[in-house]
């Protein structure tokens, strides 16, 4: 039992199942915007333009009447679709409507995204080859790193950014250190030192007396 609650835990915590999650529940959000879209501004406007020609009932008369049902109102057969068996081409071109909707919207999706995608990726090529010097070009050729595999370059490059900044920090606190032993060879330092002395020797008399 233990293991099986390991391995469940296991699956639920993947990245792979996370996204997916969320990708179901945008989904889903998403497919309500569409829904509305289509059944509240879409389809109003096709039953107007519908009845302008001729169909008053727009989309919701589309329909094809294989087996007809009636029942009786106020005394007058009347048609039920209820009882009856029919095929709603209104309904399949609300569907197809959504459908067209939704592909259309993922597709600008990812049109975007794989555009920003493509630019964010020329931006860093172009990035790293106006930083490549005639050094880094020797050294990635001496570690077996091609200039066209760019995340080898990237890593190439943090990796010196991150020894230059460890170089630059001991070259500051060497730099730190030899101010301060310059210091110490100032009047002003020496001065002061002199000060401090006779100011514990005062302090050293005060208390011999008491």
């Amino acid at each position: 039992m233990r293991k099986f609650f390991r391995d469940f835990k296991k699956f639920i915590t993947r990245g792979n199942i996370i996204d997916m999650a969320v990708g179901v529940i945008v989904g889903g959000a998403f497919s309500a915007i569409v829904t509305a879209l289509t059944n509240q501004i879409i389809m109003p406007c096709i039953n107007a333009l519908l009845a302008l020609i001729g169909g008053q009932e727009g989309l919701a008369g589309a329909v094809t009447i294989l087996r007809p049902g009636y029942t009786i109102v106020d005394g007058e057969r009347v048609l039920d679709l209820a009882s009856s068996i029919y095929i709603n081409w209104g309904a399949f071109i609300t569907a197809i409507l959504n459908f067209l909707i939704i592909a259309f919207t993922l597709f600008i999706v990812l049109k975007v995204a794989m555009k920003s995608s493509e630019m964010f990726k020329d931006y860093t090529k172009k990035a790293l080859k106006q930083r490549m010097t005639k050094e880094d070009k020797e050294e990635l050729k001496a570690r077996g790193i091609s200039r066209k595999d760019t995340e080898a370059v990237k890593a190439y490059f943090a990796e010196k950014d991150a020894k230059e900044a460890e170089a630059k920090a001991i070259e500051e606190a060497k730099a730190k250190e030899a101010e301060e032993e310059a210091k110490k060879n100032t009047t002003e330092y020496l001065l002061k030192e002199i000060r401090d002395l006779l100011a514990e020797n005062k302090e050293l008399k005060t208390k011999a007396k008491k």
